[in-house]
């Protein structure tokens, strides 16, 4: 039996024609009775929740506990599905809330009006440790034995590492071949996951791991799993902390499964509706151009959550296109390398709640724009950068204003995908043409190459005096 908390939450259908319910301690990856997605619900009108966001400050006072370290699990009062002995951390969510002078300058906002959220200090490295912290106590709840996902890396070392510390499942990880970055996937070889090396991309993949999830009992999550989602509410949770318990005016962040922004309009939406903020910001969900599902049903077919009713014919119409063409998802910024995002509609719900818009930006914007990170001392991964080219590109364009306080989501870190940034760098043209120019990368204006200097003291001060 579960505890009183976890009796007051559901799994419900999004479907508003549906809107079926079911219990939390049930696996299931979608509703059985219509197949849409399924968010976690609770009766908030019975659960004790604070009066005030303020009351969170006090946890960390409490910080020998596990709960009140973890930077998930001391807001457990607004995800609160798992009874506490049940709950599963690694120390995830210690991360910062920097403002960066030199970003803010590149996008052209105002002297502390820019701020990086850097999930790269996450165990794993990436934000998905504050999903998987909640999925993998969901899947304790249930007696998981065996946990599965389909990953570009970031989903995968974050779910092994989870494993190998807790030692409560097994894992099996699905990769497409030849498309994760070397540093993600040392990450779950290293953690002892079995990685199975699918011939295709990252959609094949996850079809592939939802299959046999489906056909073997597996626990599955990715983040169709609705416990994932829950987890990554708590990113807002500790912008707004950090920012004092303010609302910023936008929140920047790269759109790949569409988790993350899914996630933010959620938690946004019920610390409205709790009382707990008197405004929404405003959300910006960044392409890659290379894999824009959601920039071109976004923003060139006009489809829209319209209140839960979102037009299928043309999102079926656009996938049965790419299909036919044979379109695959192609961007350096791997962990966004995504054509099927799993939480589109969801995404859509987030964005009509956020007053949102969708972008999508280059390989050579990205790349440039993990120069600028780089530089003002945050090293990100590239997908990480689409927010900051994202809100370059808001910025020129004029829809952010040059005051507007702008919060860019740095989803993982510099060490995922160093090869990306060895090239840029480096100022060997063999390996600029052989890792970047093929996505259309043509220079890199701000490349710090190293200076080769003969072993000698005099000739390396006169190199240091040259530069």
């Amino acid at each position: 039996m579960l505890s009183t908390s976890a009796d007051l939450a559901c799994q419900r259908c999004i479907n508003p024609v549906c809107g079926s319910t079911f219990a939390v301690d049930q696996t299931l990856t979608a509703c059985p009775d219509c197949g849409s997605l399924l968010d976690i619900a609770y009766e908030w009108d019975r659960l004790p929740v604070p009066d005030s966001l303020s009351f969170f400050e006090s946890r960390w006072s409490n910080r020998r506990n596990p709960l009140d370290y973890s930077g998930v699990w001391r807001f457990r009062d607004l995800l609160p599905f798992a009874p506490e002995s049940q709950i599963v951390t690694i120390g995830e969510g210690q991360t910062i809330l920097q403002p960066s002078t030199t970003v803010g300058n590149y996008v052209g906002l105002n002297a502390g009006s820019l701020f990086l959220q850097y999930e790269g200090l996450n165990p794993s490295g990436s934000f998905k440790d504050n999903g998987m912290t909640a999925a993998s106590t969901h899947a304790r709840m249930v007696g998981a034995k065996i946990a599965a996902c389909a990953s570009t890396g970031n989903t995968s070392a974050s779910l092994a590492i989870y494993a190998s510390t807790t030692g409560l499942f097994r894992v099996v990880v699905f990769v497409g071949s030849g498309k994760i970055a070397y540093g993600k996937l040392s990450q779950a070889l290293d953690y002892n996951a079995l990685t199975l090396q699918v011939l295709g991309d990252f959609d094949d993949a996850l079809a592939r791991v939802q299959e046999v999830a489906g056909d073997r009992g597996i626990y599955l999550c990715n983040s169709v799993n609705p416990f994932r989602l829950e987890g990554q509410k708590s990113i807002m949770f500790r912008v707004l902390e950090s920012l004092n318990w303010e609302v910023p005016d936008w929140i920047v962040v790269p759109g790949g499964n569409l988790g993350n922004s899914s996630a933010f309009g959620k938690a946004f939406t019920e610390l409205r509706d709790l009382g707990l903020i008197d405004r929404i910001p405003r959300l910006a969900v960044i392409n890659a151009e290379g894999a824009n599902t959601l920039y071109q049903l976004y923003e060139e077919r006009g489809v829209r959550w319209n209140g839960g009713s979102p037009d299928d014919a043309i999102i079926d119409q656009f996938f049965a296109d790419m299909d036919a063409e044979q379109r695959r998802a192609n961007t350096l910024a791997s962990a966004i390398e995504i054509n099927r995002p799993v939480n589109l509609k969801k995404c859509l719900r987030a964005l009509e709640a956020c007053d949102g818009i969708v972008r999508q930006v280059s390989d050579q914007e990205i790349l440039d724009a993990k120069a600028q990170v780089g530089a003002g001392g945050f090293g990100c991964e590239p997908a990480s950068a689409a927010s900051v080219a994202g809100a370059r590109l808001l910025r020129r364009e004029g829809v952010i204003a040059p005051s507007d306080r702008v919060v860019c989501i740095l989803t993982g870190h510099q060490l995922k995908d160093p090869d990306a940034t060895v090239a840029y760098h480096s100022g060997d043209k063999a390996l600029f043409d052989k890792k970047l120019a093929a996505n259309g990368v043509k220079n890199a204006p701000f490349g710090n190459q190293p200076v080769v200097v003969e072993n000698d003291l005099q000739k390396i001060i006169e190199a240091l005096e040259a530069n």
